[in-house]
């Protein structure tokens, strides 16, 4: 039994991590084992995991099976689109400038700041009152 050749790629945001298997022949991006148009409901989120196949001319090219765990929806496809993006330039290099001129691949490094002691969150502290 032949394994079939795919090309990885691990893309993280916020508490969000995703873990990208690209493959060559044409098919559709499954994630977490279901079609991603039903896991990410919303057309804005499907158009942000497809922005790297989008500009790359590669939707429908390639086929995408995707792990995805940890955070909310929004940062969940955030970092489908960077493992995406990853990916992409795993299986062919000459499309990284066309990827890092996009922003894709560029990892999104902010995070929730911690609460601090003495407030209430991170920088809300409790009201001043003069008199």
């Amino acid at each position: 039994m032949a394994k079939e050749q795919y090309y990885h790629g691990v893309g993280k945001r916020k508490t969000s991590i995703a873990q990208v298997k690209l493959f060559k022949e044409p098919g559709t991006v499954v994630v977490n084992g279901k079609p991603f148009t039903e896991a990410f409901g919303w057309d804005t989120w499907q158009t942000m995991i497809n922005r790297p196949l989008d500009v790359t001319n590669n939707i429908g090219k390639c086929s995408i099976q995707v792990k995805v765990a940890g955070g909310g929806i929004v940062s969940q496809a955030g970092a489908i689109r960077h493992g995406i993006a990853r990916a992409l330039v795993a299986m062919d290099e000459e499309l990284k400038p066309v990827l890092k001129k996009n922003g894709l691949l560029t990892r999104d490094s902010r995070i929730k700041e911690r609460k601090k002691y003495g407030l209430k969150r991170a920088r809300k502290a409790q009201q001043y009152s003069k008199r």
